[in-house]
């Protein structure tokens, strides 16, 4: 009989053990942390695919890709700022005190200046342009150009790090389909993004494999950006509608300052419209039917 009490209590411990093990496993998978982790990781590694055109587009393609991937980007990042930020902004900002078009409207200017004042303050070269821009430097090229899209990657890893860190502390299923929405568009759009990072490469004497990782690595920057504001979620939800709307200020300024100009500098000035147009519709159906 002592036997079996024994052996009872060895299993009632046992299991216990694991349905301890499992709620630690629940808990770090819903978590801020880990979900912007996994967020913003998808985000980074299709980059990375991007950057991997320089092993498949040949010299007589790049102009016409380079259209295309800045017209596709700048049209889900628009969609991306309305959908996914600005809205969700003003919703929040009305359960508040102040009238919700205040944090909207601030935060988004906001984030549009914060971007200029990096523009305005950090050494850059956009691919589409001869011209380095910000202070004078005698950084090379090839690191003007790096630190132009990483500078611009940094609004985009934000708004998916927040959108999944706000469904890992609120525990709200819609905000996590509505996170796995922007993170898709995101990480679809960071395809021809990352093309049009290690593509220039290639111009400038980089061989390939140089070029496919400086283009890969020109979205981990959307890692870290997006893993720390998930990461500081708790302590800045207050000031959600704020953030929101700051981040989607910032992919604004993105998207007119250099996406916009970029994709009808060339002679495929309609395929970068329509590029635009595809890239617009489909993030807003991904987070209209997901979100």
């Amino acid at each position: 009989m002592s036997f079996l009490l024994t052996k009872g209590k060895k299993r009632l411990l046992y299991a216990n053990d694991y349905h301890l093990q499992i709620k630690l496993i629940m808990d770090l998978t819903h978590s801020p942390f880990f979900l912007s982790l996994l967020g913003t990781g998808f985000t980074f590694l299709m980059t990375s695919l991007g950057a991997a055109a320089v092993f498949a587009i040949g010299k007589s393609r790049q102009e016409l890709w380079h259209s295309l991937s800045m017209g596709f980007a700048a049209g889900v990042m628009t969609a991306a700022s309305c959908w996914s930020l600005l809205i969700p902004s003003i919703e929040l900002a009305e359960e508040g005190s102040l009238p919700a078009w205040i944090p909207a409207a601030g935060g988004f200017i906001l984030g549009a200046l914060f971007l200029y004042f990096l523009d305005q303050r950090i050494p850059h070269q956009h691919p589409d342009s001869d011209v380095p821009e910000g202070p004078k430097s005698h950084w090379h090229r090839a690191t003007l150009l790096f630190v132009a899209v990483t500078l611009h990657n940094i609004p985009e890893g934000m708004s998916v790090g927040l959108s999944f860190g706000m469904a890992g502390l609120t525990g709200d299923s819609g905000i996590l389909a509505a996170s796995v929405a922007l993170a898709l568009g995101i990480g679809i759009q960071n395809i021809p993004e990352g093309a049009a990072v290690a593509l220039p490469m290639l111009q400038i004497g980089k061989s390939k494999w140089q070029a496919f990782v400086i283009g890969s690595l020109s979205g981990f920057v959307e890692l870290l950006f997006g893993v720390a504001a998930a990461v500081s979620i708790a302590l800045i939800q207050p000031a959600m509608p704020w953030l929101l709307a700051f981040t989607a200020g910032a992919m604004i300024y993105v998207v007119v300052e250099e996406l916009i100009p970029a994709a009808r500098l060339t002679e495929h000035t309609d395929s970068g419209t329509l590029s635009f147009i595809v890239g617009f519709t489909l993030m807003m159906v991904l987070d209209v039917a997901l979100g």
